[in-house]
């Protein structure tokens, strides 16, 4: 296959549908703009948590203010489930782990089954605050607006490293400790499939300290989207994190009531939990 002939695909090493594999018509690796599959990498799978109570009732949602998910992030949990039983796309996952706040646990266990190997016992979800979404400090459980009113909102695009409330975490530290936890957890785990549920903030969390963004560790903020109850897959290898998905949420597509984002209720500083 000459360059030539198969224009930009060839040259970025965009599939053809032959095997996968290395070639001698394949472009040589210093150029592929496209990364061929490892054996012996870790891929970690971030889910974020099914619709919370918090996050419709307006409460910032710490280890007080949480308490599980709705009867519609269930819904959303259970969906997940059910792809990943129909398509055993995380089956034989070696470790499931969750933050230790309850809509996550909550999650990790709907989850849980889905991601057994054939014959084998569920995975127990491992929880790990490192996971957590944002540490709130004296901020827990209130209201957002006795939040603004006691503490005052942050602005964390011109002063990220403001903590949230006395006790709690500022945006360059809560994004710090979860690049942290990433590579602890990728270190006990060497070519292994680990899940992990957790929050949309450790979602982006991960992206600002994992691709290469211009100050994802001294307070740059993406301010994504990412649906309840969706993927993000990341390949770690020598070192090396590649994004091979983000905010995969195909499965509640034709689910009215079910898929979609319902908004959240009073939060500040774009933090979604």
């Amino acid at each position: 296959m000459s360059v030539g002939g198969a224009g930009f695909d060839a040259l970025a090493g965009a599939g053809t549908g032959a095997p996968e594999g290395p070639s001698p018509e394949e472009p040589p690796a210093g150029i592929r703009t496209s990364g061929a599959p490892s054996p012996t990498a870790t891929r970690l799978v971030l889910v974020r948590h099914g619709e919370a109570v918090c996050n419709v009732s307006g409460v910032c949602g710490g280890t007080l203010g949480c308490t599980g998910l709705t009867e519609r992030g269930r819904a959303q949990a259970t969906v997940l489930a059910d792809r990943l039983a129909e398509t055993g796309e995380l089956a034989g996952t070696d470790a499931l782990y969750a933050s230790i706040l309850p809509r996550a646990v909550e999650t990790a266990r709907i989850l849980a089954p889905a991601l057994a190997a054939p014959g084998a016992r569920p995975p127990g979800p491992v929880e790990e605050c490192g996971f957590c979404e944002l540490h709130p400090g004296a901020a827990d459980g209130l209201e957002w607006g006795a939040f603004a009113e006691r503490f005052g909102v942050p602005d964390w695009d011109a002063d990220p490293g403001r903590p949230i409330a006395p006790g709690g975490e500022s945006w360059t530290g809560f994004v710090r400790r979860v690049d942290a936890t990433l590579d602890a957890v990728v270190a006990r785990h060497p070519g292994e499939l680990v899940v992990v549920a957790c929050h949309a903030g450790v979602v982006e969390a991960s992206l600002l300290a994992k691709v290469p963004v211009a100050g994802g560790l001294t307070g740059a903020r993406l301010q994504l989207r990412t649906q309840h109850a969706s993927l993000t897959t990341w390949e770690v290898d020598g070192g090396r994190w590649r994004l091979l998905g983000y905010n995969d949420g195909a499965h509640h597509l034709g689910r009215p009531g079910v898929g979609g984002e319902a908004p959240v209720v009073g939060a500040v500083g774009g933090q979604q939990a």
